[in-house]
Parts: structure tokens; C-alpha cells; sequence
């Protein structure tokens, strides 16, 4: 599934708090599958809502390679430029037509000089199967760059601890209590059933807290 089909999940379900409830969220918490590009451009440009989840990002390589983080963005010239000093644009030839040069993936490719690479120093560390360089780079990338940013704060370290704590009682919810899946039909059979499930965790958790298990002996001691 590409960007475009996983970011529509989200706005098309999840945004309905605003509508029902005239509740923003300032925060999104998940996992790497709400991190793609279309995904982040709609939370960060078009909400205003901080994704605290993880990039989806296949670019980068091995340590001894090359990635594309390794390569220096240039907003102003609208190229890269490699640990050496060489150029990688999407327009290296003049055009009589205007070209937007963007994929049918919402990406603009650009490339090194094949001259460039054949005297590089680094290429079989760059590209070593390949004549040149090639980097797809989101038309959203900048909103890529905001959830990488958040990625370092303490504020994202937080949020991920906050969601290892829910998705806790989900897989208590689907291994011990075996709510693997819904028998009740129909939206008030699961909100029924979810009910129940919840009502039964919490009683547990409760009775280990009010009434916590005596310590075990020491080993060889009778």
C-alpha cells in the first residue's frame, strides 16, 4: 500500500472526535504506520498536530553504506550534494516545458552525473551496483523533517512511554482474556463486549493490588 492509501486512514476515522465532540488532539501517538509521508503532511500542514510517531522511512542502508541522510539538502538550489561535494537534481536538462518532475508516488527523483560518480572516491560505498545516484524525495518531505525533529525531545520520549502503557492492556485484552476477536455482531455488541473485557481487567488489576500475592521464600530456606 502506498503513502497515499495508508494516510487516509486516519482523517477518514479518526478525526470524527472534532466533528461529534469539538475535540482536537495537539498530539497523534503511534506506530511506524501512521509515519508515512502523506500521513505526516496531514497532521502537520493541514491540522497542526504534533506526530509523535516514527518516520516511515526503507532509505536508510547499511552502516558501511551511504544513506540519504548522509546527503546535504539545499532548499534555495534544489539539490542535494554528496559527502563529496557533488550535485543531485531532477533537472539537470533544460526543458522547453515546465515539468513538475513528481511520480505517480508523490515523489521528485533526483541524480547525480554519471561523470561525477565514475571519479568518486566513495562509490562503492554510494552506489556500487549503479552508474549514478538516485534520491526519491517526498513532496511532503518537510513535514517528514518536523517528526524527525520531535523525535529528539523528551516530549516524544514521553509519548512513546505513554503508548507502551496501552498497548499493555491491549495484548493482556487479546492473550489472557482471549479477545482476539468479537462475537457480539453489530456496534452495540462490541461496545458490550469491550465493556465486559475491560470491566474483568480492571477487577484483576485491582484485586492484585488490594490483595498482592504474600513473597516468595528465599531459595533453601524452609
Amino acid at each position: 500500500m502506498n503513502d497515499r492509501g495508508r494516510g487516509a486512514v486516519f482523517p477518514k476515522h479518526g478525526w470524527q472526535s472534532k466533528i461529534r465532540f469539538d475535540i482536537k488532539p495537539k498530539r497523534l501517538i503511534g506506530d511506524t504506520a501512521y509515519g508515512t509521508a502523506a500521513m505526516l503532511h496531514w497532521l502537520v500542514d493541514e491540522k497542526q498536530i504534533e506526530p509523535h510517531v516514527p518516520v516511515w522511512d526503507h532509505t536508510q542502508r547499511a552502516p558501511e553504506a551511504l544513506s540519504n541522510s548522509d546527503f546535504q539538502w539545499n532548499e534555495q538550489r534544489n539539490e542535494y550534494r554528496c559527502p563529496q561535494g557533488y550535485a543531485l537534481r531532477c533537472d539537470w536538462r533544460p526543458m522547453t516545458e515546465v515539468r513538475t518532475y513528481v511520480t505517480q508516488e508523490d515523489t521528485i527523483i533526483y541524480r547525480s552525473r554519471q561523470s561525477d560518480c565514475a571519479r568518486c572516491p566513495m562509490k562503492s560505498k554510494c552506489c556500487p551496483n549503479t552508474d549514478i545516484r538516485k534520491i526519491r524525495r517526498s513532496i511532503h518531505e518537510a513535514a517528514r523533517d518536523v517528526a524527525r525533529s520531535l523525535a529528539t525531545t523528551r516530549q516524544y520520549k514521553q509519548s512513546r512511554n505513554d503508548r507502551k502503557k496501552v498497548e499493555v492492556l491491549f495484548a493482556h485484552l487479546k492473550k489472557i482474556l482471549k479477545l482476539d476477536r468479537l462475537r457480539l455482531r453489530g456496534p452495540s455488541g462490541a461496545h458490550d463486549e469491550f465493556l465486559l473485557a475491560a470491566t474483568a481487567q480492571n477487577l484483576r488489576r485491582m484485586a492484585k493490588r488490594l490483595c498482592p500475592s504474600p513473597p516468595r521464600p528465599a531459595f533453601g530456606v524452609t
